[in-house]
């Protein structure tokens, strides 16, 4: 009898450790696998907009200096086609989206002064959308409409524009260099991936 036991019982014990160890192994193996490290990598496109370096706001004249040492003066003897700007008493000189201030028999080319107002726009006018307001730009010189005219204005810190106008001049303030046309500076920026300028300041000329 104790013969046949060890017959069997032997096998039997055999057969159940080779079992219990199969079972380690496949749950050590589940575990291994479970507590290996997968890294995934997600790469996102998104559209960086190059910030201005500081606004500037309101800035007097003395602290920006021309990198050109004395700013061009354009005087004319006549002005064909102009209209009267009537301004602070005043009359100034308007034709083709340049304003005239006469002196001495000649009209002399001026930025313009905040509150001039013409009637019609000029056709080479650009929409410019800003703070839910749209203003219109025309080389340089931004305008509000007011009832059925439209005034000359400052435009708002933080305007975007893609294009200066060519008679635009560099400046140096606090050691950084801008671009000033009409007494307004702006900051070359990258914006969506295109080349902007992005106005920092309005140069206080009194």
């Amino acid at each position: 009898m104790k013969s046949i036991t060890k017959r069997y019982i032997v096998p039997i014990a055999f057969l159940l450790a080779v079992t219990v160890q199969v079972n380690a192994q496949s749950r050590s193996t589940t575990i291994k696998k479970d507590n290996r490290k997968t890294t995934t990598t997600i790469t996102k496109t998104r559209t960086v907009t190059t910030p201005s370096r500081s606004t500037k706001g309101r800035i007097a004249s003395n602290r920006v200096t021309y990198k050109t040492p004395k700013k061009k003066v354009i005087s004319v003897r006549n002005v064909p086609n102009r209209t009267v700007v009537r301004h602070n008493g005043q009359n100034y000189y308007y034709s083709n989206n340049k304003y005239y201030t006469q002196s001495r028999g000649r009209y002399i080319v001026i930025a313009p002064k905040v509150g001039f107002r013409i009637n019609v726009l000029p056709a080479n006018y650009r929409t410019v959308r800003f703070n839910n307001h749209n203003y219109y730009n025309v080389n340089g010189i931004f305008y509000n409409q007011v009832d059925n005219e439209y005034e000359v204005i400052e435009p708002e810190i933080g305007t975007i524009v893609y294009e200066l106008p060519d008679d635009y001049e560099k400046v140096v303030l606090d050691g950084e260099t801008y671009y000033e046309y009409a007494n307004v500076l702006y900051e070359k920026i990258q914006y969506d991936g295109t080349r902007a300028y992005e106005v920092v300041g309005i140069i206080d000329m009194n």
